[in-house]
């Protein structure tokens, strides 16, 4: 998310902190304050559309980051560091997330930032990150490119920002398993093909396209519909006259469920399929015709049915979040322990206290993480991808998601 695609504002204490220069060097003698009991205080960055449209992806987010910061805290689990979390609106505006990043660049206690969702608001911000050594990691970013190279489609892969990583697949994987879906298990052969221009729905329909042309199937007819919009008619109509059979739509949930609903009132009673932008209940509920029959893939097996996510959901709501971890918190919860097990490896190789250069020293152990986490094994290949390829489709049944199949995507 994406393909894509995250709330208030944490007010971060560290008065006294251990002192950082520019680039993310550390003081080794310096100390907390006593609000953190005497010990050093590391932050992790958090960036996410906390408020507007996607916000329920959002909130879902930043909790789940900080529900592992106070897991770590809790257990003790890097002895001598006490996390926190910083939070940041990016409102799904890459603009925004760039001025997130050189925000928590700036905080010299961040050691690690999880987020954004949205890939097009992750180009924005790698640059940042890559020149302080501050590793990011995306629970929700699916476009290939960020980790692979914009030449990666002609098999040119090329990692661009050696602090990039991400818990979740790619769209490599996503678009071709749900062209496989609708194409091999759903039956459906003539697909309309709809997306928003945004690079994660771009990028997402076009891979989707590919393959479902390669199993056989046809596109008979592209579209594009622009974000915050809320007319889809003539989109609606072409679909209706193309004869198509189905409907695949690269974006959000917001676009998504009000296109859904539109080409139902056409009269054109075919599914509308997309990605993990449109698994959302309000894809549902932005419809005002039934949409049973909808599907959406999402990254990973359901949360809910996995026996590693089982003390992650008691935790969760035992810590009385207003807002559900939504469709990413298990890979934000295992992101920010992901950098959670980096600082342990780094203190750890440092004689129990951070080194000079924490932030890049923490960017290399990233590289070496490797955990059972809440959504499975966590670790990174060379490029900083997952190496967990699960994958699930979601159908709408009686006005809910319903995972209908998963499995572990191999080319």
């Amino acid at each position: 998310m994406r393909h894509r695609s995250l709330l208030i504002l944490t007010a971060v204490l560290t008065t006294g902190a251990l002192t950082l220069t520019a680039c993310g060097s550390r003081d080794e003698g310096s100390k907390d304050s006593g609000d953190s009991g005497g010990k050093t205080t590391v932050v992790i960055g958090v960036d996410a559309p906390l408020t507007g449209s996607l916000s329920a992806l959002g909130q879902g987010i930043k909790n789940s980051v900080d529900l592992a910061a106070k897991t770590a805290n809790k257990n003790n689990e890097v002895p001598g560091i006490e996390f926190k979390i910083e939070a940041l609106d990016d409102q799904a505006v890459p603009a925004s997330g760039q001025a997130n990043a050189t925000k928590l660049v700036g905080n010299d206690d961040v050691l690690g930032a999880v987020g954004p969702l949205n890939s097009g608001v992750a180009q924005s911000m790698q640059g940042v990150f890559e020149k302080a050594d501050l590793a990011q990691v995306s629970p929700a970013n699916t476009n290939p490119a960020l980790s692979q190279g914009d030449n990666w489609a002609k098999g040119d892969i090329q990692r661009p920002f050696k602090t990039y990583f991400r818990t979740c697949a790619t769209d490599v994987v996503q678009g071709k398993f749900a062209a496989q879906y609708l194409y091999n298990d759903a039956k459906k052969k003539k697909v309309y093909v709809v997306d928003d221009k945004q690079t994660y729905g771009a990028g997402l329909a076009s891979i989707f396209s590919a393959e479902f042309k390669r199993l056989g199937g046809k596109v008979v007819g592209t579209d594009h519909v622009t974000v915050k919009e809320t007319d889809f008619s003539s989109t609606a109509d072409k679909v209706k006259s193309s004869g198509a059979d189905s409907v695949y739509y690269g974006g959000q949930y917001p676009e998504g469920g009000l296109l859904s609903d539109q080409i139902k009132k056409t009269g054109a009673k075919i599914p509308t399929m997309g990605g993990d932008g449109i698994y959302d209940p309000a894809f549902i509920s932005a419809s005002g015709e039934a949409n049973d029959g909808d599907y959406a893939t999402s990254i990973g097996y359901p949360v809910e049915a996995l026996p590693t996510a089982k003390k992650f959901i008691e935790d969760y709501k035992a810590a009385g979040y207003k807002d559900p971890y939504a469709a990413y918190g298990g890979y934000s919860y295992d992101a920010g322990w992901a950098i959670i097990q980096a600082v342990k490896a780094v203190v750890a190789d440092n004689d129990g206290k951070l080194p000079e250069d924490a932030r890049a020293k923490v960017t290399e152990a990233m590289a070496k993480v490797s955990f059972d986490g809440v959504t499975g094994k966590v670790s990174f290949d060379e490029n900083g991808d997952t190496t967990n390829k699960q994958l699930t489709v979601y159908e709408v049944q009686k006005g809910a998601w319903k995972d209908v199949k998963s499995a572990t995507f191999e080319d």
